[in-house]
């Protein structure tokens, strides 16, 4: 286990995983697990500033979650780089994330949770589905993308996966402690967020008050957790 991730983060945008699970991640980063970040889309359509070309966009955003990556004590990031807005629930898209779960070998792989109700950008929704397919069964499977194993990518089995976003919470994440670090984070998506503005910092705030709701600590992260049974 030494060698391998603990947490593997599949975000579909870059500054998804600052807004999902940074406090956790930078938690587990203090304790001395590794995380990977996989980002599966260049987000190359995330702006309303008509100055900025999609190419340069994308290289910003790509610079701004590894400054975020970095901040946070992750080991490795990931891009796909599949076009913004353009994720599709197929073989392409389900090998790129099995290729990556083989590659890291992580006890847990995070990501959005694909049953949220009613609006869900769409990207957030075929990441989940999908995520959680690449895990069972295609990466578990050794005659699931074959050519994989000459690669040397043999079969994985990750033992959790944990939904954010999830209108069934089972899971809360004590990140009292590593809150501030979350909003540096986010502070390095400038062209997303800016510097966090006082209102979306109060907002953040009380989201994570809420998803500590009947727990000893102040403030937290909440997911959907799927122990896996093989």
């Amino acid at each position: 286990m030494s060698d391998d991730y603990y947490l593997m983060v599949i975000a579909p945008h870059p500054d998804d995983p600052e807004f999902a699970i940074a406090g956790t991640v930078a938690r587990l980063a203090q304790e001395g697990k590794k995380v990977v970040y996989v980002v599966c889309t260049n987000g190359d359509k995330g702006t309303s500033d008509r100055s900025l070309t999609a190419e340069k966009l994308m290289k910003i955003r790509q610079k701004e979650q590894k400054a975020a990556a970095k901040l946070l004590g992750v080991s490795k990031v990931v891009f796909l780089g599949f076009p913004d807005q353009g994720l599709e629930d197929n073989h392409e898209f389900r090998k790129a994330l099995v290729r990556v779960i083989r590659q890291y070998k992580p006890f847990v792989v995070a990501t959005s949770d694909p049953y949220r109700k009613y609006m869900w950008h769409r990207d957030h929704r075929i990441t989940g589905q999908v995520a959680a397919d690449a895990v069972f069964p295609y990466a578990r499977d050794h005659l699931a993308y074959p050519d994989l194993l000459a690669e040397g990518l043999e079969p994985h089995k990750a033992m959790e996966m944990w939904f954010w976003a999830s209108d069934d919470i089972n899971l809360r994440m004590d990140v009292t402690g590593t809150f501030t670090t979350k909003l540096a984070a986010l502070r390095c998506h400038k062209s997303q967020v800016g510097d966090v503005p006082p209102e979306m910092e109060a907002r953040l705030r009380e989201w994570a008050k809420l998803n500590a709701e009947g727990q000893s600590y102040e403030l937290g992260e909440a997911f959907h957790r799927v122990e896996m049974r093989y």
